[in-house]
Order: structure tokens, then sequence, then C-alpha cells
């Protein structure tokens, strides 16, 4: 199949992609810059806007199936701003879900693991991401041709993604590599609250085997799943447990003592005490299961020797020019 990937140059669709392209699919990403130069042999690339219903329209109809991943993320960040993300996650989601529906394509969009946080004040990007579920919800049961599959992943991590200040130039915030990089340089590692709340970290290519999978399943099928499929892990930990592995795996790289952690307030869009979970049994739906998934020590393990062999050295080398 030939399948159009929207946001198929960030973290989750680059793996995305590779999954897809190892299955034997055809790849169209999907994204408004021009990422030509990120492709890999053989895949296509369409430039355009999710906002753009013509041009959403117009790549769906040269496809087989859609993944749709694009999105304006961030929890403090989209309360600041709210438009930004209400325009991309709803207007967006809305274009793809037509389209998809116009051609009776089968379309997977990724949902959120703190779906159920919206009915508690968080940020726009839970409460954007949530609505466009309920679309995609209307779409599958009143639309002829509406065969939307909901995957909610919890946090996702791994190799590869983007580094916030001060470390990095992405603007939005994220665990494992805020972790890794302050551990890697011997810094105490930056917690928001008492770090008892539960954040499920799913390693990124469970992740993105679960969407292609999902989408396989829709494709043979006809239909969406009946439920959301939740990706996540069979075993839950806070965030101070995923803290205190990714020190221990800076040290035995870098040869330093363990790093401390450090207590900060809660952002805004954040709930003290929250647990972000999965339900893993929905994974059933479509052949899957979590007990395959990559464990969290190993998954880190990765993910920390990713960022010591390659940010580190150039992160370092910036520091003695600098000074």
């Amino acid at each position: 199949m030939k399948i159009l990937v929207t946001g198929g140059a960030g973290f989750i669709g680059t793996n995305v992609r590779r999954e897809l392209n190892e299955r034997g699919h055809s790849v169209v990403v999907f994204d408004h810059q021009d990422r030509r130069g990120q492709l890999a042999d053989g895949e296509e690339f369409f430039l355009g806007d999710v906002r753009d219903a013509t041009a959403v329209t117009e790549a769906a109809a040269h496809c087989d199936g859609i993944i749709h991943l694009a999105a304006v993320l961030g929890t403090q960040e989209t309360i600041s701003n709210p438009r930004p993300s209400a325009e991309t996650n709803i207007l967006g989601s809305l274009n793809v879900f037509e389209a998809g529906t116009q051609y009776n394509l089968p379309v997977v969009y990724a949902g959120v693991g703190n779906h159920f946080m919206r009915l508690q004040g968080t940020g726009c990007y839970t409460i954007t991401k949530s609505a466009a579920e309920d679309l995609a919800r209307m779409y599958n049961a009143y639309r002829d041709g509406g065969r939307i599959t909901i995957v909610r992943p919890v946090n996702a991590y791994g190799p590869g993604q983007s580094i916030a200040a001060p470390y990095g130039s992405s603007k939005v915030r994220k665990i494992a590599p805020s972790f890794a990089c302050r551990a890697l340089t011997g810094t105490d590692i930056e917690v928001y609250g008492d770090g008892t709340q539960i954040s499920d970290c799913v390693y990124v290519t469970d992740v993105a085997r679960t969407f292609v999978t999902a989408l396989e399943h829709n494709a043979d099928t006809g239909r969406p799943t009946q439920a959301p499929v939740e990706v996540g892990p069979l075993t839950s930990v806070t965030v101070n447990d995923i803290a205190k592995l990714v020190a221990e795996e800076a040290a035995k790289l870098t040869g330093r003592e363990p790093v401390g952690i450090t207590h900060l307030p809660m952002r805004p869009g954040e709930i003290p005490n929250a647990v972000v979970t999965s339900d893993t049994s929905t994974l059933q739906q479509i052949g899957m299961t979590a007990k395959d998934f990559v464990p969290l020590d190993e998954g880190i393990h990765h993910t920390v020797r990713y960022y010591a062999e390659r940010w580190l050295p150039s992160w370092l080398d910036s520091q003695r020019v600098s000074a």
C-alpha cells in the first residue's frame, strides 16, 4: 500500500516510516516544511499543511491509507498560545478525516495517553487532541467511509528525540532527552512536582509497530477497531524511577557518580499525583501484546547511549569554544 504519513518527518513519524518501509509499503511524507532532504530511498514528499483541506484531499487521493501524526505539541506551551494547537490539532485532523472518508481509506489517528485529563484543567494539546478523537468517533458512527482507528501512545521515547533548551533548540521539553542531557553533563535531573506521579513511557519502535499494525488491520478488515488502541508498558513506574534509571545509565557511560534529582514546581497544565497509564489489553484488537515491548531499562540504555554518542561530544565542543 501507499501510505500518507502526516508529520512523517518528526520523531515518531521517522520511526513509523521505517516500519512501513520494512513491511514493504510505499511512503508519502506530508509536511508544511520542505523535508525532501530527509527522505529515504523510494519515499515521496508532498508539501502541504494539514490546515489546508485542498492539499490534504489531493494527497489522500493518491494514497491507500493515512497515518495522521501531524500536531502542535506541548503542555505549558499550548496554554500560553492555544490557537496554533486548536487550528492544527482540530481543524487539521478534521481535514484528514474528511479526506480519508471521501476516499474510503483506512486512517490511523494519534491520540494521547492522558486524554482523560482534559476534564481536569490540562493544556490545550490534550484538549485539542481529545476533541479530534470525538470527531473520529463521529465519522466512524455516522459517515459512510469513516474508518478511523484511534491509537493512544503514552510518552514515546527513544534515540533521536529532539532536545529542548538549554541543551537543544526544541520548543517542547520531553522527558527522556531532558533527563539524559542533564545526567550526561553531570547536572542534577530536574523533575516537576514530587516525582511520585506516574507517567508511563513506551519505546518509540513499539509505538511505530502499533501504528502500522493498526493501519494494516483496518485495511484488512475494512473497519476501525471498536475501541482506541492504547500503547504502553505492562508495568508502571514513577517519574522519579525514570530519573534514577537515566542517572544510573549516564553514570555507567561517563564514569561519574549518578547525578541527583532536583524537584521544581509543577508547570501549568500538569496535575499533581497524576496517573498516566494505558490499558494494554486493547492491543489485542490488532493482534499485539505489550509483553513483546522493549523493557524500560533496555530502552533507557539505548536512549542514553544514543545521546552520549551522538549529542554529548558536540555539546562539549561547543562549551569549550564558548569558554
